[in-house]
């Protein structure tokens, strides 16, 4: 097993934060986080720690991201390639994993996996949006639960209630970030006699789905009023001129509460025993690339978040290789020395120390719900496709998709230029292609077809 600096097996605390862009976080020097010094705690960890600048979410999805988490398998071979899926109660998941090891295992906050067909007249409908989730739905997780399968629809900003262990409903009143921090710290407050893996999953920056807005702490719309426009939202269309300040007001209490979590566990002499993670499931592009937030290839949307503090993260660095979403599940064991060899993913701490090497030459992305699509993120360039118009979405894959994008990322690094069509980039797409296809056959076991851009 691994170990801390004080010889113990480490504790694991994984923080998640829901359609968040990497660019609130202070420390990576966007204008739009830099300029309020958003986010102090997460830039102290940060600082502490390790910041990974390539961090790319494989599903821009909520639902298939979390599915990828638990397993650390692409979401389409799963099954939960949309969301409305659930994970699948065969498949073995990260927290049986830390149960196996002798870790006791929690969860706090938004699922997003126990509910199946529920919008649909079908009769294998299982419908926990709203519900306690039961016991085989909860993906292994087994000493502490407080969590709902869709926060959102049991809560607002202010005021909701999730299910405990025993389905007793656990109402808030405060503010949701607030409200989820103070369930995890319930949890690390109880007396321990094993190392823990903790999973906290936030729902905030996430717009209120019945609302249709984002809710920041009240003020928001005073203090982050004059934000600076990111590059990629520079004169577009989408709703960030409005939705923005409580966008960024989400976020600085994601860091606030942050700074809650690591207080305690000092004041508990746990900090230097604990390894921390602090990520999202995707990015947000303010309903400027298609008709909502997220769902598409661009950096907007999939780029993401990371920071690791602990163990081998330990130091004050800076990583710049690719790292996929699809790295995080055999990371987090890894972090407690448990090896997998059945995951698609690479723990990422290959990426650090003297032996550092890189652990992707791209990261591999599936899209779906706004088309059926995959795409490749390199470090000089975007590639996408897509499956023809009136294909299935509820399809986990095509066997025939259309070049749709390509930027190049050097000379366009916010993506305003599609050069699909661009004469001067056949050979660029030629190989990009051939990666492409070489990849879905890996990852999929499919022999794709694809289609030169017109």
């Amino acid at each position: 097993m691994n170990e801390t600096k004080t010889g113990k097996r480490p504790n694991i605390i994984f923080l998640f934060s829901d359609q968040q862009r990497y660019d609130t976080i202070s420390c990576y020097k966007e204008a739009l986080g830099a300029s309020f010094d958003l986010t102090p705690n997460l830039d102290q960890l940060a600082e502490e720690g390790t910041l990974f600048t390539s961090a790319f979410t494989c599903q821009p999805v909520c639902g298939p991201a979390r599915a990828c988490i638990q397993t650390g398998v692409y979401p389409d071979a799963l099954g939960c390639q949309i969301n409305d899926r659930m994970l699948p109660e065969d498949r073995q998941t990260i927290a049986d994993y830390f149960n196996e090891a002798g870790y006791e295992t929690a969860y706090v906050g938004k699922w997003h996996l126990a509910s199946q067909y529920s919008f649909e007249d079908d009769p294998r409908k299982i419908d926990n949006k709203t519900e306690p989730i039961p016991e085989q739905y909860r993906g292994g997780y087994r000493d502490f639960w407080i969590a709902a399968d869709v926060l959102e629809f049991t809560s607002h900003g202010y005021g909701g209630y999730m299910y405990d262990k025993d389905g007793t409903k656990r109402e808030f009143t405060g503010y949701r970030v607030d409200a989820t921090t103070d369930f995890a710290l319930e949890y690390l407050q109880k007396p321990k006699e094993k190392p823990f893996f903790l999973f906290v999953s936030y729902i905030e920056p996430h717009y209120q789905n019945d609302h249709m807005h984002h809710e920041g702490p009240d003020g928001s719309k005073e203090k982050y009023r004059d934000f600076p426009v990111p590059g990629d939202l520079e004169g577009t269309e989408g709703d960030w001129r409005d939705e923005m300040p409580d966008y960024l007001g989400c976020c600085h209490s994601l860091d606030e509460n942050v700074g809650r979590l690591v207080s305690y566990l000092k004041e508990a002499g746990l900090y230097e025993d604990t390894i921390i993670f602090y990520t999202s499931d995707h990015g947000s592009h303010f309903r400027t690339r298609n008709s909502e937030y997220k769902r598409s290839c661009h950096d907007a949307s999939i780029h993401i978040p990371l920071i690791a503090k602990g163990g081998c993260f330990d130091g004050g660095h800076v990583v710049r290789e690719l790292v996929s979403l699809v790295d995080y599940a055999p990371t987090l064991l890894a972090a407690a020395g448990i090896r997998v060899t059945d995951m698609d993913g690479t723990p990422i701490q290959k990426l650090m120390g003297d032996k550092a090497c890189p652990i992707r030459e791209e990261v591999f992305i599936q899209i779906s719900e706004s088309c059926i699509g995959r795409a490749l993120r390199t470090k000089k360039y975007t590639y996408a496709v897509e499956a023809e118009k009136g294909t299935d979405l509820t399809l986990p894959a095509a066997e025939v998709y259309r070049e749709a994008y390509l930027y190049d990322l050097e000379k366009d690094p916010y993506q305003r230029n599609n050069l699909v069509s661009e004469s001067t980039y056949v050979e660029v797409r030629e190989q990009l292609r051939k990666r492409l296809i070489a990849k879905i056959a890996e990852a999929e076991g499919r022999n794709a077809v694809i289609i030169e851009a017109i």
